[in-house]
């Protein structure tokens, strides 16, 4: 276990931003998750202690989303369905939407001959001010049933909700909390959650016995992210991951700021693939070659983890 420690800590030490050093060397260490990884880019893995098991690369469908739209849909339903489902036939089985996308439909389309049970979706209730067109914001339960319309689906194996900043957001969202809860012991959903855009709301979830799994921001370099330095983002993330709590890792190519960067997007990999306290991680994408180019990245860092192991 020293030895995989040590390799860890040389790889990250070695990681550069601009003129800068990004040094981490103390928070990776061997995790079981870690180590019991294979080379498969689409191997599926456990989320917490929901149940659900997804696979290791999940399909973001949110570029440059709000007000429904994102890049998906503003391809065509023609392109961005063909594309869901070469995802799908690559081995991706995790499909990541939100009401501010538009993407349920396509979703729904792109998969509807391949049995439910094959894939797991999830989804996003939006609560805060502005984003999407409605004056008001109809709760949990009236939002989730036509999500489920929407997916052509009976139930949704995770629901969110999304883009939470207050640390104070446990308090705040307590009726749609109770709400998403019910509809979890109707068997409506699988799991709830919230995504994560602040620090403070980040830390809140590793306490909050209500949340089943985090969409988190996560890359080597700190940019998009709830705090500018990894270090002080990652015992966070630990943290809840320790609790048992699922952990699903988002702007890995910091909001596609060095998406034409290889090295910076191998070295995101590596790092988070690293950490062993990120069980999932959601990218999107806008052609299918993106999607055989990460598998192929993916895999190769999965490789080299081996080695060093």
């Amino acid at each position: 276990m020293k030895g995989i420690d040590m390799n860890r800590r040389q790889f990250l030490t070695s990681l550069s931003v601009g003129a800068g050093h990004l040094i981490l060397r103390d928070m990776v260490r061997a995790d079981s998750q870690v180590t019991s990884l294979s080379t498969d880019p689409f191997q599926l893995v456990s989320l917490g202690k929901t149940g659900i098991k997804v696979s290791l690369i999940g399909f973001g469908t949110g570029i440059h989303g709000g007000n429904r739209e994102s890049n998906m849909t503003r391809m065509g339903r023609e392109e961005g369905e063909a594309l869901l489902r070469y995802g799908f036939d690559k081995g991706i089985r995790f499909f990541d939407c939100a009401d501010m996308y538009g993407t349920h439909s396509y979703v729904a389309n792109a998969l509807k001959s391949i049995p439910r049970e094959k894939y797991v979706l999830s989804t996003k209730i939006w609560v805060l001010p502005g984003a999407l067109p409605e004056k008001e914001r109809p709760d949990a339960n009236i939002v989730v049933d036509r999500f489920r319309k929407e997916l052509n689906t009976d139930y949704i194996d995770m629901v969110l909700i999304h883009c939470m900043m207050d640390p104070m957001w446990p308090d705040q969202q307590k009726r749609q909390m109770d709400l998403l809860a019910e509809l979890k012991d109707k068997k409506i959903i699988r799991s709830h959650g919230v995504s994560i855009h602040s620090l403070g709301a980040l830390k809140a979830c590793a306490e909050c016995p209500w949340v089943d799994s985090v969409h988190t921001r996560i890359n080597a370099y700190g940019q998009s992210m709830d705090d500018p330095d990894p270090q002080v983002v990652v015992p966070v993330i630990r943290q809840i991951h320790q609790a048992d709590k699922g952990v699903v890792g988002m702007k890995l190519i910091g909001n596609g700021e060095f998406r034409d960067d290889p090295e910076k997007i191998d070295r995101s990999l590596e790092f988070v693939l690293s950490l062993g306290c990120v069980d999932t991680m959601i990218v999107g994408f806008d052609k299918p070659e993106q999607i055989d180019d990460y598998a192929q990245r993916v895999q190769k860092a999965l490789a080299a983890r081996e080695i060093k192991s």
